[in-house]
């Protein structure tokens, strides 16, 4: 089992992250809340897990121990795959996540791409004593990747990139384009729209 990675960004194509690591180079799909932290050239550590099928390995990476946990705990709830876990915890902070469920707001929830009114209230049920174990007894220590960075897309623009971004959490081309018009002139930097978009989603 593959716990974490410690190497360089070599390429950022959201939700994908190439890390080189002596020498090999590992493709990590990671939530937006890890990828915008991250520069192409940056040594990083990424707390992975590693997911095994019959027709891949995939690798999905956090900047945070504690946010890997609660990814492993959302691919727990019944309908609720890597997909959908990654666009949770892109949409919702694992603090704001905690807080939602533990005021069973499921407003909040139906917000996130994928997620309808029954599969917020199977969420709400299956974490609720969930949420107070990683409250209480997380097992590792949060890891800190918290400078404010920007994050330098591979294809074309800036808000292209954006836009492709947030359809890669599940939101349709319409719904990503309209949403990163409204932030694009606030923002220069593809990291700053994504965030700018998906506070704006959440209102």
């Amino acid at each position: 089992m593959i716990g974490c990675l410690t190497g360089e960004v070599v390429a950022l194509e959201a939700p994908t992250v190439l890390l080189l690591v002596h020498g090999v180079g590992y493709e990590v799909d990671t939530p937006l809340s890890t990828f915008c932290q991250l520069q192409k050239g940056q040594t990083t550590t990424l707390w992975t897990h590693l997911a095994v099928r019959e027709d891949a390995q995939l690798l999905y990476g956090f900047s945070e121990a504690r946010e890997k946990t609660l990814f492993r705990t959302l691919l727990k709830v019944t309908g609720v795959g890597p997909k959908m876990a990654l666009g949770i915890l892109s949409t919702l902070s694992v603090d704001l996540l905690i807080q939602t469920v533990e005021h069973d707001d499921i407003n909040t929830l139906t917000k996130v791409p994928g997620v309808g009114k029954k599969t917020a209230e199977r969420l709400m049920i299956d974490l609720r004593d969930r949420i107070k174990s990683l409250q209480h007894h997380s097992a590792i220590p949060l890891t800190a990747n918290n400078a404010e960075t920007t994050s330098p897309f591979l294809a074309h623009t800036a808000v292209a990139e954006a836009e492709a971004a947030l359809q890669s959490l599940g939101y349709k081309p319409i719904e990503a384009k309209k949403v990163i018009a409204t932030v694009k002139d606030q923002h220069t930097e593809v990291s700053d729209m994504i965030r700018a978009a998906l506070k704006s989603m959440m209102k």
